[in-house]
């Protein structure tokens, strides 16, 4: 029998502002991951440090650590006042599959709706700058043929 796996889904909603309209953001489901306080106050200086907003999160603050502060490089390194959201969310998965292997999903934009079912621990949203960034991770398994089955 195969062991039961827990799932949690998160919606995150932002509405473009507008000159009448303040900026709205809801997260449903959030909360801080389940780690020491230390590490939730070194984390949340970290965060005012890097001028990043962490909206939700259910992941180890050393994780929500490596992510705003990569976030932060490679905002600070680009070329561009305008860097490429895609460019920025393809970089930040990539690093997180390298460390943590796969498979993880990245969102970042100045406007956008999710709906996401991720991984346990396994999920994080924090805005920087004018972008919004959502990292989560979901499960991989790998697929193969039955015995005797070809192409």
């Amino acid at each position: 029998m195969e062991k039961a796996r827990e799932w949690k889904e998160k919606q995150v909603v932002q509405h473009k502002p507008s000159s009448h309209d303040h900026r709205k953001e809801v997260a449903i489901n959030g909360g801080d991951h389940g780690s020491q306080p230390e590490l939730q106050v070194k984390l949340a200086a970290i965060a005012i440090s890097l001028n990043i907003r962490l909206k939700s999160a259910d992941m180890p603050a050393t994780m929500q650590e490596r992510a705003l502060r990569h976030a932060r490089s490679l905002l600070d390194a680009s070329p561009s006042p305008r860097p490429s959201p895609t460019v920025l969310a393809r970089s930040l998965k990539k690093e997180f599959d390298s460390v943590y292997g796969p498979a993880w999903h990245c969102v970042v934009g100045k406007s956008f709706g999710s709906f996401v079912t991720h991984s346990p621990s396994g999920f994080v949203y924090f805005s920087l700058d004018s972008l919004s960034f959502l990292l989560f991770k979901t499960e991989v398994q790998l697929v193969s043929e039955p015995p005797g089955r070809c192409h």
